[in-house]
């Protein structure tokens, strides 16, 4: 894949974060997506697993702001992020990983809703709230349940969410 298709992918990934739809990857895009989540698994702000989450959202603001924000507004524009992702994250997933670990952690915590693990349909129900097609969101459930047992892994959601957002081979 050449750098140009590899941008082009990236840029659409942009939407994903951009929760408000203004043009623009800010704060508010994150906290939202931790309350549209607390708000589909009726988790309470207030509560230790709501508080970790708004912690987590805060804390993946400002690691991908440290990326991608080049003019320091607070806020990333598709072309920040199309350059931060292909400049910095493209030969290192994992750092992107890591920046995303405190909320995907917060995010596995809310959605498992008995505490024995993430299950498919919990994947689906927090991908589809994050603004993922309903029917890719299962997909992408089953598919991280690789051995079957119902069960997802934190490191295979890391590494998951680390791949389609800066590796080119995921479309």
């Amino acid at each position: 894949m050449d750098s140009a298709e590899y941008e082009r992918k990236i840029a659409s990934r942009f939407a994903a974060f951009d929760q408000d739809g203004n043009g623009y990857i800010d704060r508010e895009d994150f906290s939202g997506a931790a309350a549209a989540l607390l708000a589909e698994f009726s988790i309470t702000a207030r509560c230790e697993k709501g508080q970790s989450l708004y912690i987590g959202a805060e804390a993946f603001w400002q690691g991908m702001a440290g990326i991608a924000d080049v003019d320091g507004d607070q806020r990333v524009s598709r072309q920040e992020f199309v350059t931060g992702a292909v400049k910095r994250l493209r030969d290192n997933p994992g750092r992107f990983a890591e920046i995303a670990r405190p909320f995907l952690h917060a995010v596995i915590a809310v959605a498992d809703a008995d505490g024995t693990g993430l299950t498919p349909d919990a994947v689906a129900r927090a991908l589809t709230v994050l603004g993922v097609d309903p029917a890719l969101a299962a997909e992408a459930g089953r598919a991280l349940d690789a051995d079957g047992d119902g069960r997802i892994a934190e490191e295979d959601v890391l590494a998951a969410f680390a791949s389609y957002y800066v590796t080119p081979e995921h479309p």
